[in-house]
């Protein structure tokens, strides 16, 4: 199997998984366990602050210890058990504890899966738009079995769902791994790996993070309310699932034709698209209170997170060494993908209780300061 099949195939399996666990989470808490919106807010608030602080930490701690493949795996056995314990739990407080296991364990699988992919581009052996767009498509299919379990099972049949594809992502391990992959850190490489500290140096590190960090924590509401916000709407639970997928659709398009058209692009040009789609998209969900403008919405996805996403990927190949990409990932998937959204999902599930539309509206105070931020730094730094 080659590199780049391979990589599409683990991307393809997690989206699966993925695919359950994003748009259908926060629902599951409410539908099948009994919570409010509030308290599945709070659960899913402090599940982002465990999965941050894992990303942050953990992930890049382990990296340098254990090889990629090891650390997949283990990310992989921890999150199927997390998963299993659910089955009993009811309370708040049992589904709190629950869902920090859950949180620290599984999400960073998805830095874990592009810092094999960095390491893969790199070495020129995968074209990373490619490889991605396989996993939009897990999430499509993903979506869309849900759609039609739960219209069958209820919601329960999500956490059903999960089980079976974190026991399918363990049975991946059983196929050959690329070698770079399969290397384990030597004494002498993780003594002398690089730091954080020497991304601070980096003049237009912490730039590009701050605007990563704005552009992904935007999409907290959608996220985390999306599928409410529909059902809100008197969409059925199986065209719920459809409407979600226009998104992935759109973002799947997209990756397959970055590696080529936009190769010439600079990250900076990609981010400034990114937050305009960004913008225009929550404008719009909060203008038009509808779910035809919604779905016109979702082809915004692949402005609003798939060229940021991919942007922030493009700057770190080639911008940084190898030894730093993990640390790179950990503190994206810490800062933009965890504690940003983590802290938008308090603000946007308050919201939610006084007008659906202002919790999406809300997350332009994000977007809009990335653009003003990005016009005044992209000369000085060349990014």
């Amino acid at each position: 199997m080659s590199n780049q099949r391979w990589m599409s195939l683990n991307f393809f399996v997690f989206f699966l998984t993925w695919g359950i666990f994003l748009p259908y989470w926060t629902g599951w808490l409410v539908q099948a366990k009994g919570l409010s919106v509030t308290e599945a807010s709070i659960i899913m608030g402090f599940g982002l602050l465990a999965r941050g602080v894992s990303s942050l930490f953990a992930f890049p701690l382990a990296s340098k210890f254990m090889s990629s493949q090891t650390v997949v795996f283990v990310l992989t056995a921890s999150s199927l058990v997390a998963a299993i314990l659910y089955i009993p739990s009811s309370s708040f407080v049992t589904l709190l504890v629950v869902t920090l296991f859950f949180s620290a364990a599984f999400p960073p699988l998805l830095p874990a899966l592009d810092t094999a992919a960095g390491n893969l581009v790199q070495q020129g052996d995968v074209h990373y738009g490619k490889s991605r767009s396989y996993g939009s498509i897990g999430f499509i299919v993903s979506v869309l079995i849900i759609s039609m379990v739960t219209g069958f099972f209820e919601e329960q049949a999500i956490l059903t769902s999960m089980v079976i594809g974190l026991c399918l992502m363990l049975f991946m391990h059983l196929l050959p791994t690329p070698a770079v992959l399969a290397v384990k850190p030597t004494v002498k490489e993780h003594k002398g790996s690089l730091t954080f500290k020497g991304l601070w140096q980096i003049k237009s590190f912490p730039i590009v993070l701050l605007i990563v960090i704005l552009l992904q924590g935007a999409h907290a509401s959608y996220y985390n309310y999306g599928y409410i916000y529909l059902q809100d709407l008197g969409v059925n639970k199986f065209y719920i699932g459809m409407i979600i997928n226009i998104a992935v659709i759109f973002e799947i398009i997209y990756f397959l034709k970055a590696d080529h058209i936009l190769k010439k692009w600079k990250p900076s040009s990609l981010l400034i698209l990114a937050a305009s789609g960004s913008t225009l998209r929550w404008v719009l969900v909060f203008v038009f209170p509808n779910v035809w403008i919604f779905m016109i919405s979702q082809s915004l996805h692949a402005l609003s997170f798939g060229v940021a996403h991919y942007a922030f990927m493009l700057y770190i190949t080639k911008n940084l060494p190898k030894q730093q990409i993990p640390n790179a990932q950990g503190i994206y998937s810490a800062l933009a993908l965890s504690f940003s959204t983590a802290v938008l999902t308090l603000i946007g599930g308050f919201l939610y209780e006084v007008s659906p539309t202002l919790s999406f509206l809300s997350m332009i105070i994000c977007t809009v300061p990335a653009i003003f931020i990005l016009l005044a730094t992209r000369t000085k730094y060349q990014y």
